[in-house]
């Protein structure tokens, strides 16, 4: 039987310890949750006086979980998901996704994809809403696993158990070139023709070969890194669909790689237990869809 004084314990409680453990501090977890500092350390002292145990160690900069305090709070994430899961089958029902889908995008992604996204989504499923995360993609499937998303886009990866993944399209490379390049001229170029030194990679997903012979890795958006380009020269390699934005910006020019060129697999991911399976599956088409409608990117076949 559970005790009195742990029945009266709210799963937003349970939030609330949580948050102070993501966050290591009580002051950022409060502002997070939208609690006053004082309010939340209330409410954790409940927590561990329901259950018998301290869960942080207190007084340095950063609130760390005491030892037994990080078994308690692998059973309260439990707790949590357990309560997502209940809310959101209790939410699906003839609306697609119980009415949201909640989508993370990373950020080389989203700005290029989106504007042609947004438009068919709400005709392929009525009364659902779209609401975006950006962010890094090691950092958006933390937050799928954790149950704060119900599907991430993002490059291959090893996802923790529990996740289920689906290749969607090819997304090719192309070069930006400055302006003044001795290449800038030309519709296409091959790869061979330039030297890995000078090129200015994007962190997310960059060619490991060509990091090892001196190119610059860089964890910026595609923005900065063509604007990089415009101050220290070179090339760099960015996605296809970003071709569109990044062409309007002055200094440089674009062009595409000759042959076989490398590029990223844009892959859907979602919890397998998510009770929209076939919705998920749906949008997994919608997005191969338009794949095939944007210059450049090719589906990738199911089996």
């Amino acid at each position: 039987m559970i005790s009195s004084s742990l029945s009266a314990v709210s799963l937003r409680d349970l939030a609330l310890v949580q948050a102070v453990h993501r966050y290591g501090s009580f002051n950022s977890a409060a502002r997070a949750m939208h609690i006053s500092p004082s309010g939340l350390s209330h409410q954790v002292q409940k927590v561990e006086q329901a259950l018998g145990a301290p869960l942080f160690e207190r007084g340095g900069r950063q609130v760390v979980p005491t030892a037994g305090g990080q078994r308690l709070l692998v059973q309260i994430a439990a707790v949590l998901a357990a309560g997502e899961q209940l809310q959101q089958v209790a939410r699906a029902g003839a609306v697609a996704f119980g009415g949201e889908l909640r989508l993370g995008v990373p950020v080389t992604l989203g700005p290029y994809l989106l504007p042609h996204l947004v438009g068919p989504f709400p005709q392929h499923f009525p009364g659902a809403r779209l609401s975006l995360s950006e962010g890094k993609p090691r950092g958006l499937l933390r937050r799928l696993h954790e149950g704060e998303l119900d599907a991430v886009l993002g490059p291959p990866a090893n996802p923790a158990s529990g996740i289920a993944m689906r290749p969607l399209f090819f997304e090719p490379w192309e070069l930006v070139l400055r302006a003044d390049h001795p290449l800038a001229n030309r519709r296409s170029v091959d790869l061979d023709q330039l030297d890995a030194a000078d090129a200015t990679l994007m962190a997310e997903s960059h060619d490991e070969a060509m990091a090892g012979r001196g190119a610059h890795v860089q964890d910026v958006s595609l923005e900065s890194l063509a604007a990089l380009v415009v101050l220290r020269g070179g090339y760099a390699l960015v996605p296809a669909l970003a071709r569109e934005r990044l062409a309007s910006m002055p200094g440089i020019v674009l062009a595409k790689l000759k042959g076989q060129a490398p590029g990223r697999t844009i892959t859907l991911y979602w919890r397998e237990a998510s009770p929209w399976h076939e919705d998920l599956q749906r949008f997994a088409e919608l997005l191969r869809k338009l794949a095939r409608q944007r210059p450049g990117l090719k589906p990738v076949d199911v089996e």
